[in-house]
């Protein structure tokens, strides 16, 4: 919970998925180097490294993990 915190302050609150747009409701916390299961069982430090985080609202992660733009808000074009 902690680095959730500390990289949603350090993004000023901001979607850094597209052009900054402040992120309304709950954030979410976006590994930019996708992680593995393996990391995650064997607690490698860069899951929690800020270098590969950043903060995504709801439908900018779904559209960054399921790779559908159309889940954007209309006038975003700017993909991770």
């Amino acid at each position: 919970l902690e680095i959730r915190n500390k990289i949603i302050i350090r993004d000023d609150g901001c979607d850094l998925g597209i052009s900054r747009r402040k992120i309304e409701g709950h954030a979410y916390i976006h590994h930019i180097k996708p992680i593995t299961k393996e990391q995650i069982l064997n607690r490698d430090p860069c899951i929690l490294d800020p270098n590969n985080l950043i903060s995504t609202s709801y439908l900018t992660h779904k559209a960054i993990h399921y790779g559908n733009k159309d889940l954007l808000f209309p006038n975003d074009t700017k993909l991770w």
